[in-house]
């Protein structure tokens, strides 16, 4: 069976990735990219779920500026290109993105209805802001750098949402992790867990800063919560 999918958007097509459960329909979460593209990692993430019984789509963020991006996570030039393509990302566009491929998700033959979204940096952010801006069944975010720049549209959400920080995160001071927190905190729907001791990506397989026990703990809540808002 293809593991690719084309999303169709207003400003042309771009490829998904899915992994499928062994039992059809099923929920769906879409999965949404760090500025290494539809990686090995992201792939595994969406096989990973797919395992606990999900339909995973992981969308081509940067179609728009170069399709098809796949980084390693362990090379410097994989690194700064990836950081070129981020810094140049249109995230109001990537919202589009989004939706249109939840939009395609959702008329899937093999999607049971209820679809969540779930990012990793660049793609946690992207997460945060697709679902302040439409509705989604859950949302899922692991390390979002740059959400204290769109904490003005926290009052939109009306999704669950969970939420992953990394208290020695390099790219999210502390100073910005405690605005998430303090703007989050009157949301009933919304969960924040703050790993003591943990850097950028500590859940990411093959991280620099990958820590099993952490990874599992955060994973672990993430998959209950998936089951819960999901099932």
């Amino acid at each position: 069976m293809e593991n690719r999918i084309t999303v169709k958007s207003q400003d042309g097509e771009f490829a998904a990735y899915i992994a499928r459960p062994t039992a059809l329909p099923a929920p769906a979460v879409v999965v949404l990219q760090e500025l290494f593209g539809v990686n090995a990692d992201i792939r595994k993430t969406c096989d990973e779920l797919a395992e606990q019984g999900f339909v995973a789509v992981a969308p081509d963020l940067f179609w728009r500026q170069e399709p098809g991006v796949d980084l390693d996570v362990t090379s410097e030039a994989d690194w700064q290109h990836g950081l070129r393509l981020y810094q140049a990302y249109d995230r109001d566009a990537g919202v589009r993105d989004i939706n249109n491929t939840l939009d395609a998700v959702a008329k899937l033959p093999d999607c049971a209805g209820k679809i969540a979204v779930l990012g990793y940096c660049l793609g946690a952010l992207m997460t945060f802001l697709t679902a302040a801006r439409r509705h989604v069944a859950a949302a899922i975010a692991y390390h979002g750098a740059d959400t204290e720049k769109y904490l003005g549209e926290v009052d939109n959400l009306s999704a669950p949402l969970l939420m992953h920080l990394g208290e020695e995160d390099e790219f999210i001071s502390k100073a910005a992790q405690a605005q998430i927190k303090t703007a989050l905190a009157g949301k009933t729907n919304a969960t924040v867990y703050s790993h003591p001791g943990q850097h950028h990506a500590f859940a990411r397989h093959n991280g620099t800063h990958y820590n099993a026990a952490a990874a599992v703990l955060a994973n672990g809540r993430t998959g209950e919560f998936l089951h819960q808002q999901l099932r």
